[in-house]
């Protein structure tokens, strides 16, 4: 019998689970080391670019991407943790790829921008869970490729950065969804031109938006205050860094690890730091055993405080706070895969979906990660 504690499910080229062994961090305990691999069954469809959002009910539901380029999906499936099965959800109104989606307080799934083939896009959908079905909403107040969608406490949804022409460069626009009235508002712009930035959401509710590419990938971090509207500067990273991935810690901080400089594929980092919101100030942390880029932006919170990394490598980490170093996984994915997906369960568990070995089509087999899992 599988008990879902501590779930996550990877999609890759070749399927399989992750188990570890359960821990609790805590300063009196050593950590123990992640577990092992083993193999899964596949998606309908292979997925590059493509969304995972957890809906009340459980499941997980998987909004377009790409098979190819040129080749996008106006499909979605849904993946039900109890059958370890995936089934169609529905089709949107437009094919996309390189979208945001982020679930609401309503339960239902907002999706926003991405590349439609002809360009990025400034449509906006919504999927009903209880209808399967997907409406369009008024366009957003810019076209956005690969922009951050974060939900505020308030329930709305900031939208930050993303591209609106062919170059690597992103805008410095924001705006915010007003979930109760379905209106875009356009917001001041941020100090800096961002696209594949992290975006954490503090314990006070401001959030924290670090890195991205402007005209150059950028060092430069700023604050976003709900109650003000407004961006406000923080301290500058340690590295100028995209393509990362951040993390809330259990004491407050932000921990942001991985990435890219201007080199792209020749420029991929193993190096770490972490924000203090108090000091609003980045410190170096232990480093990655590996150097990964094109990361999902928010890390794997585990229950136990740690924080998962998977993506970019062969290999899965897990950034323990008590030792403050990174932990390699026994076990290793069949090739590093890239724009990867992690959608955390409500018991405590996660559904990963990876996408690109290389460069190469996306495939559709999964796998998953079980942290204290009984089989």
């Amino acid at each position: 019998m599988l008990r879902l504690s501590g779930l996550i499910l990877f999609l890759a080229a070749s399927g399989f689970l992750y188990q570890s062994n359960p821990t609790v961090v805590n300063t009196k305990s050593e950590p123990s080391l992640p577990g092992s691999l083993r193999s899964a069954a596949p998606m309908l469809e292979p997925r590059s670019g493509h969304t995972a959002t957890l809906l009340p009910d459980g499941k997980v539901l998987i909004v377009g991407g790409m098979r190819r380029n040129q080749d996008f999906y106006r499909s979605s499936e849904l993946y039900d943790p109890v059958t370890g099965k995936f089934q169609n959800a529905g089709d949107m109104a437009i094919p996309r790829v390189g979208h945001a989606a982020v679930l609401l307080h309503s339960g239902k799934v907002l999706i926003v921008g991405g590349w439609i083939g002809q360009g990025e896009t400034d449509t906006a959908e919504i999927y009903d869970p209880a209808t399967r079905k997907f409406s369009t909403l008024t366009k957003m107040t810019s076209r956005r490729d690969n922009p951050a969608a974060t939900l505020l406490q308030s329930g709305d949804v900031l939208i930050t950065g993303g591209g609106d022409t062919d170059g690597p460069g992103g805008v410095a626009s924001a705006e915010i969804f007003h979930a109760a009235t379905g209106v875009f508002e356009p917001l001041g712009p941020m100090h800096s031109a961002r696209i594949e930035q992290t975006t954490t959401v503090l314990r006070d509710g401001r959030v924290l938006i670090a890195g991205g590419r402007g005209d150059t990938v950028t060092a430069t971090a700023e604050i976003f205050d709900p109650t003000t509207k407004k961006f406000t500067v923080t301290g500058a990273m340690l590295t100028a860094r995209y393509k990362h991935s951040a993390g809330l810690l259990p004491d407050g901080r932000v921990l942001i690890a991985g990435g890219s400089d201007d080199r792209d594929w020749h420029g991929k980092m193993d190096s770490a730091e972490i924000y203090d919101p108090a000091k609003q100030t980045f410190t170096a942390a232990s480093p990655l055993h590996d150097s990964r880029f094109k990361l999902p932006r928010e890390a794997v919170q585990l229950s136990s405080g740690q924080l998962l990394f998977a993506g970019g490598s062969k290999t899965v980490e897990v950034y323990d706070p008590t030792s403050r170093k990174f932990l390699i996984a026994t076990g290793q994915i069949d090739t590093a895969r890239y724009f990867m997906t992690a959608t955390s369960f409500r018991t405590v568990a996660f559904f990963w979906l990876a996408a690109i070995p290389t460069t190469t089509a996306p495939q559709m087999k999964l796998g998953f990660i079980i942290p204290g899992v009984d089989l």
